[in-house]
Formats: structure tokens, sequence, C-alpha cells
């Protein structure tokens, strides 16, 4: 056997977002709620964890939770959107976004990105809104999402919300640590929603945050969190609740993850700079844009590849990867073309469709190191059509 393919034969699969634990402050931390035997649901490491999450998402007031799309579901409760009402909502994203609105009994309603951000495009929600408007029923909310790691356009979305007196919902669930000019993701909308699901830049192995600028609201969102429970020493009910509040033990491991989050998003945008570095002057190839005043965190290094340029399409360069035990993905494929959707509203498709086409996802983690990279980079050079195969 060939040594190159030796190394190969032992080489562990990569894949795209692995978890990743840097030092020993995680471990103190997560040891030292086990030892306090304070391993359920609300705790001293939980305040800690949501004090210092508003701290570092620009202030305000959070309140941790299961998921992400818990976060979501409960912003949506506080806004007051049910059933009968419709939710402007980006559909280049997961599915989390628009499961949300149906918890509630509300219809998505989809709408585009646009190609310079790949975010919600700003012009085609004016014209969702004064649709609405036109016709008696404004959308209740509009939910966008910061997408792989990048602010949407938000000074150019907020004043059109504004005009219509329709709040702004943040996902940001990809987004920790990213800016727009100046201003961190989770800031800009009425609420914002995170994840630490094991492939985010910080992780809880499972869990989500809530954030505002609204004490009420925090409050609000603990107490439907924590089955409505009312103060009384009984169990006392008036409304429904969920039991949506992440355990003190896994906040001490966010709490952990969270002192390091810069270095982790310096480590995402050093793994997106090299890939750039090696394939972006190759015709066919574009890497998804970060416009000026954005910073994004790169949590996933996309590009388009377009198949008559680059001699080889995403998809088949996806599987080449595939083979290789390396674990790459299509961009999100847009809400508005999956089944449970497809009867829903839409403004646009165009520009997330063809993005969906010919978009490929490449391992980001922030542990990625420098020879795991090399192997991806040198498969997708492979993978051309007329190049040399390994």
């Amino acid at each position: 056997m060939h040594l190159r393919e030796a190394a190969l034969a032992v080489m562990p699969r990569i894949y795209l977002s692995p978890p990743y634990v840097a030092n020993e402050e995680e471990r103190a931390l997560l040891l030292e709620a086990f030892d306090s035997n304070w391993l359920a649901p609300l705790g001293p490491q939980v305040d800690a964890f949501e004090a210092e999450f508003a701290a570092a998402v620009g202030g305000g007031h959070a309140a941790a939770l299961a998921s992400g799309t818990a976060a979501l579901h409960l912003a949506l409760l506080i806004l007051g959107v049910g059933a009968g009402d419709d939710v402007l909502v980006s559909s280049l994203t997961f599915a989390a976004s628009a499961n949300a609105v149906r918890y509630v009994g509300a219809r998505p309603v989809f709408v585009d990105a646009e190609a310079a951000t790949w975010n919600l495009d700003p012009a085609l929600v004016a014209e969702a809104l004064e649709a609405g408007a036109r016709a008696g029923k404004l959308p209740k909310a509009v939910i966008a999402v910061d997408l792989y790691g990048q602010c949407a356009d938000y000074e150019r979305l907020l004043p059109v919300c504004e005009r219509w007196g329709v709040p702004l919902v943040e996902d940001a669930a990809e987004a920790l640590g990213a800016s727009y000019h100046g201003r961190p993701a989770g800031s800009f909308g009425a609420l914002a929603a995170f994840s630490f699901n094991g492939n985010k830049i910080i992780t809880t192995s499972g869990g989500g945050m809530l954030v505002t600028g609204r004490a009420d609201w925090a409050a609000r969102a603990r107490y439907l969190a924590s089955q409505a429970r009312e103060p009384a020493p009984h169990y006392q009910h008036v409304t429904v609740g969920y039991n949506y509040r992440l355990s003190n033990l896994l906040a001490a491991l966010g709490r952990g993850q969270l002192r390091s989050l810069a270095e982790r998003v310096s480590a995402r945008r050093s793994v997106f700079d090299r890939y750039r570095e090696a394939l972006g002057h190759l015709p066919g190839v574009e890497f998804m844009p970060e416009p000026e005043g954005h910073r994004s965190t790169r949590w996933l290094t996309c590009l388009t590849l377009e198949p008559e340029g680059f001699g080889a399409s995403a998809e088949q360069v996806r599987e080449a990867l595939t083979r290789a035990d390396i674990e790459a993905r299509p961009v999100w494929k847009p809400m508005h073309l999956q089944p449970v959707y497809e009867q829903c509203p839409r403004f646009g498709g165009e520009v997330s469709e063809a993005l969906f086409a010919r978009g490929l996802c490449l391992p980001s983690g922030t542990g990625l190191t420098a020879p795991e990279q090399q192997e991806i980079i040198e498969r997708v050079l492979a993978a051309r059509q007329g190049a040399p195969r390994a």
C-alpha cells in the first residue's frame, strides 16, 4: 500500500462542525456543578450563564433554554403570535425557523434571500409587508435568520419593520460572535434566539438562549419554560407551560465555552481564509460574500460551484468527499421547496434556489487541523473533471 493511502486508511472521519472542548476551565466549571449536586434545571450556573451571555451579546436579559428552537417558540408566544396569523420567515434556513411558527398555529410566509448576503432580502420584506397591509392582514412578526454566522442587513430591515409596526425576531442560532457595523448578533431584534447544539461555535451539547432588551419578556420566557408554575406551595398553573429550561450542569459547560468565544470565531475565520486562498482563484468558485460592515463567524465555510467553470458540480464534489469519509453538505434547501411547507405563500425564491443548486458547505470545525484541511482541499481539487484522482 502506498504511504499516502496507508495514512488515509487510518485518518478518522472529518465532520462538518463537531463539538470542540478547548481548555481546563470548561472541565473545571462542569465538575464544580457536578460536585455541587445541582444538576437539575435552574441553579447558580444557569443564573451566571444568563448574565454573562447577555453581556456578551450587547446587554439586555437572557433566558437559558433547552434549544434554539424553544427560544424561537417562546419568542413568538411572547409577541402574541397565534392561530391564523402570518409570520414572514427566511426561506433559506434550517427547518426550526419555520417549525416554531407552526408550533403556535401560525402560517409561515417565506421570503427569498438576497445575493449580497445570502440573508433575508429587505426589499422583498417591504413588498410582503405592503401586500399584507393592502389585504388588511399584516404579518404578526418577521423572523430574520443570521445565516451561516453572518448577520442580515438590519440597516435596511429594521426601518421596514418599524414602518409597519411589525416586530422582528432575530434567529441568531448560527451567529454567536458575529457583528454588523460593530453591533453583536442578537442585539437587533425585539427578541433573539441562539443555539448551543453540538455543531455550533459554543455548545452545551444541546441548549439555547433567548435574549431581549425587556426584563418582563425575559421573565415571561423563564416562566413559560418552567411549566408555567405559579408561586404557590402546591403545583398551580393558570396557563400552558413547557419544559424548556437548561440544566445547571450544561450551563456550566456553556459558561466555559463562552469565555473562549473570540478564539473560536478567529479559528473558524482562519479555516475560511485557508479555503479561499486555496480555491478562491479557480473558475466557477464563489465563496459566501461578507459585505462591508459585516463580520461573520464563518460558522460554516460555504461556497458555490458552477460546473461549467469549475469542472464539477457541488454534488459531485460532495460525493467525492463522502467517499473519502469527509462530511460535507449542500447549502440549506429552501423552506418553500420542502414538502411540508410547499403550500405556504412566498415572495421570490430564485436566489435561494440557485444557492441550493450550486452551494456546498465544507468542514469548518474550530479544531480542524491544517493536515485535515489540506486533505479536504486536495479532494475538492481532485473532483474536477480531468484532474488526477488521489
